[in-house]
């Protein structure tokens, strides 16, 4: 099992358009883009019309821009899960072991996720928390449980590292089966799993229990129940298909076997789907309508810096916002809540709510960057390899 990474050796030939073999390792607009699908996250919790963040005093504002942002987090999520299938494969290295792999990753994730479920729980979940729903939420276990108790525990944000941690115990073994696949046929793999993925929705609302539908206030509830919500956004299993979709991208792009559209045109697209996702169903929304846009933005990143061209994405302060993002990811929800704790039951004029959002943001910016310094990052480069390989490297 440990060397489930390393390419077997009757692996097919590949295609001579493929990306020269000297292609960088560190993809810096991939990195800069991290913090805008965080900063979407941010924003449609920050938005939310619930009592646990909102600041808003005038309702009907509260309630449209709510609207307004609802789908803008599943969007952040999606691209996030298909970043890390495709990073992953495209910084693989030929020699890797699998418990090497998982190593890096453990040092990568689990110590800033520890640090922000103590956080989450010193600061206001361990009041209202059962016992048995934290330690779920400690090992990462809770998001195979279709509950929002479990769903939404201790900090609202650590559901998709669940989907994560599945997503890495998976991740040697599907390279290994996609470093099969004939160059020529990935176009087929990644239709097939482009068309699961938008069936997954209609599979969800025909085949799963549509009652009790989800109260989002006493008046409001949403076109799918929990079980509903749990099955197409929420289950491991189900989410992987995001992220092997970055996986065969990936593969597709380092063979020459990628049509690329621009940065340009992939943006504008991105945001054609959002407007069409805020006109369609919760669980369509939520899972399918953005998902070709965004491989086409991951794509269209990924190649220009092969290229060597420039991009927003890619100065010096988004390549550092972007370092951060995981940071961020983990703790803007924790910040939105004890910020409006500390602030009280008061709501506030739009112009006062704004500008204490903002505050609220920069707060964010700030802790992220201390966790990231002195947690992250250190643990990272001390932990991340073993003290065999670095004595042998040396």
């Amino acid at each position: 099992m440990t060397d489930v990474l390393r390419a077997p050796s009757a692996a097919p030939q590949r295609d001579r358009n493929r990306l020269p073999a000297t292609r960088p390792t560190r993809l810096p607009s991939l990195t800069g883009l991290r913090f805008p699908a965080a900063l979407l996250v941010f924003v449609s919790h920050a938005a939310a019309n619930v009592p646990q963040v909102r600041l808003l005093q005038d309702n009907s504002l509260a309630v449209d821009l709510s609207k307004a942002t609802e789908n803008a987090g599943p969007l952040g999520v999606a691209f996030f899960f298909v970043l890390s299938g495709f990073v992953l494969t495209w910084s693989a290295r030929p020699d890797d072991t699998a418990r090497a792999f998982w190593r890096r990753r453990f040092a990568k994730i689990y110590p800033n996720y520890v640090v922000t479920w103590g956080l989450a729980m010193l600061l206001f979940a361990s009041a209202y928390t059962p016992t048995r729903v934290a330690l779920a939420n400690l090992f990462m276990v809770h998001t195979w449980v279709p509950d929002l108790q479990y769903l939404l525990s201790v900090n609202m944000a650590s559901w998709s590292l669940g989907c994560e941690l599945f997503f890495y115990a998976s991740f040697p073994l599907l390279h290994r089966l996609f470093l099969r696949i004939d160059p020529a046929r990935l176009k087929y793999w990644i239709g097939g799993v482009l068309a699961a993925i938008i069936l997954t929705p209609l599979f969800a609302y025909q085949m799963v229990p549509d009652s009790p539908a989800i109260q989002f206030s006493p008046t409001t509830s949403a076109d799918a129940s929990v079980k509903q919500l749990w099955f197409a956004y929420n289950l491991p299993p189900v989410r992987l298909l995001d992220f092997a979709l970055g996986m065969l991208v990936a593969h597709a792009v380092l063979n020459g076997r990628w049509r690329n559209i621009g940065l340009a045109w992939s943006s504008l697209l991105l945001a054609g789907s959002y407007w069409l996702a805020q006109e369609s169903d919760m669980l369509y929304a939520q899972r399918a309508t953005s998902i070709i846009p965004i491989i086409l933005l991951i794509a269209a990143a990924a190649m220009a810096d092969a290229e060597g061209k420039f991009t927003l994405f890619r100065t010096r302060t988004m390549v550092w916002l972007g370092e951060i993002s995981f940071a961020f990811y983990l703790l803007h929800s924790i910040v939105l809540i004890y910020g409006r704790k500390v602030l009280g039951h008061d709501l506030y004029s739009t112009p006062v709510a704004m500008g204490l959002i903002a505050g609220l943001l920069a707060v964010c910016v700030l802790t992220s960057w201390a966790l990231y310094a002195l947690v992250e990052r250190p643990i990272t480069r001390r932990w991340s390899t073993s003290r065999r390989v670095k004595a042998s490297a040396a």
